[in-house]
């Protein structure tokens, strides 16, 4: 199930809400974590098993840290093993046999393992809970209803923000819900289904269209597609944040912000400070600050920023173009402090810079192959087939500089500055609830007719 359909919106998010706000508030996180089992069970049928078992195997490593701290190291040890053993096996397996067979040349068989969706999601949560409990960041969670509600949470299973345990602490104990904090969250809710559906799924059509011509394009084809791919990926990915940010307000939760206006950033380490900021915190907390960070020699420090942009390509998919621009981003991290960071270059110049090499490792990451990654490159920078531009090129820019142009301005922080401003008074704050309701009927409307509506986190 995911947020953009109909069934979850007109269906399963009221009678969740109903139920939620009528029982009493001890039961609220019984009512959360059954809910969310069957909006998780609803697609993975069979896997919400493998979720039950890594929720109840974590709740006992927990109180095992707890109950025995003449042992929690090894308990510790023994619980990252495991966690990273089954994230491993199912997302991992059959892309290491694949190499093995590659470079062996034998043939070893295959089986086909369907990928959880969200493993990489709960198993970072699970994870974050076992390490914090053991540096002493929080007492233990005894309960287990709330231990598997703050595991299995709905809005951010699938897709994020990946919510470490010591931020919702309290709140699964006790939150606070009100009429204006639920109107707050459904309008974050509403504006990021419109930033999933109208945004991210319109450019997205452009780009399966280019993706699926190959090679056979001319430049300015491959860069319309790049920068289609660009802006998918930017409004598909918050505005699914935003939908679960608005979904855990309306519940009473508040989740940390996942993205903030990243396509603005100064230069590359910027942008990583503002796009998918969980994850990237918890690389920061759990990988690159325990190797140790930038607190170490110079050699060390690059061998740091190359192992956990390698793991941080990795989690993304068993692919080896996710790997790819994982140390693409590693190196470009390593280039800007020990050499661009160094000379003197105007500002509109580095930003420029960092949306070009933001654009060229977004085509890394959406490469189904690395002869794929160097034919768009090279399409893209003057060796195309079909040459600067073409008949199809000027075809995609005149039927679609609007959208291009459209999808820019919301990428931007100005649209943040025009919403504060309307909220400030009452007469624009009737307007914006009028659009979000507007923007709301025409969401439905596109979901009712159309059936083009991808999940891109089913590799993830």
């Amino acid at each position: 199930m995911i947020f953009s359909s109909t069934f979850f919106l007109f269906l399963f998010l009221p009678v969740t809400l109903l139920l939620y706000y009528i029982v009493p508030k001890k039961t609220k996180n019984f009512i959360l974590l059954l809910c969310s089992l069957v909006f998780y069970a609803w697609g993975e049928p069979v896997y919400v098993l493998l979720m039950i078992y890594s929720i109840l195997f974590n709740y006992v490593m927990g109180r095992l840290i707890d109950s025995e701290p003449a042992h929690k190291k090894l308990v510790l040890v023994f619980s990252i093993f495991m966690n990273l053993l089954i994230l491993g096996f199912f997302k991992y397996y059959g892309f290491l046999m694949e190499n093995i067979n590659a470079i062996t040349g034998l043939n070893l068989k295959i089986r086909k393992l369907a990928l959880p969706i969200g493993i990489s999601f709960y198993t970072f949560q699970a994870l974050s809970y076992v390490i914090d409990l053991y540096r002493g960041r929080f007492k233990v969670q005894k309960n287990v209803v709330a231990f598997a509600a703050y595991i299995t949470m709905f809005p951010q299973l699938i897709a994020g923000p990946i919510v470490r345990y010591e931020d919702v602490a309290a709140q699964m104990e006790n939150r606070d819900l009100s009429l204006t904090r639920f109107g707050k969250g459904a309008l974050r809710f509403i504006f990021g289904l419109g930033k999933k559906v109208l945004l991210a799924n319109l450019i997205g059509s452009l780009f399966d269209t280019i993706h699926a011509s190959g090679a056979d394009v001319s430049t300015v084809t491959a860069w319309i597609g790049a920068l289609a791919y660009t802006f998918q990926i930017f409004f598909d990915f918050s505005g699914y944040s935003d939908m679960a940010i608005g979904l855990g307000e309306m519940l009473g939760f508040t989740f940390m912000e996942n993205f903030n206006y990243p396509y603005f950033a100064k230069n590359v380490t910027d942008f990583w400070r503002r796009w998918h900021i969980s994850l990237s915190t918890w690389f920061r907390e759990y990988v690159y600050i325990p190797l140790g960070g930038n607190r170490v020699k110079v050699g060390r420090h690059i061998l740091n920023l190359l192992i956990v942009w390698m793991l941080t390509g990795l989690w993304h998919g068993a692919s080896w173009n996710f790997i790819l621009w994982g140390l693409y981003y590693g190196l470009l991290l390593i280039w800007e402090k020990y050499v661009w960071s160094k000379l003197k270059v105007p500002g509109f110049v580095t930003r420029l810079f960092t949306i070009v090499l933001i654009i060229i490792g977004w085509v890394i990451f959406s490469s189904d192959t690395v002869p794929q990654i160097a034919a768009t490159l090279a399409s893209m920078f003057g060796h195309a087939k079909l040459g600067f531009i073409d008949g199809t090129a000027r075809y995609y820019l005149s039927t679609n500089w609007k959208l291009l142009l459209l999808e820019l301005v919301f990428s931007m922080p100005l649209v943040r500055v025009v919403y504060k401003k309307c909220t400030q008074y009452a007469v624009t704050r009737v307007l914006v609830l009028v659009f979000a309701l507007v923007l709301l009927y025409v969401c439905t409307a596109y979901l009712v007719t159309q059936n083009y509506n991808p999940f891109l986190y089913f590799r993830f």
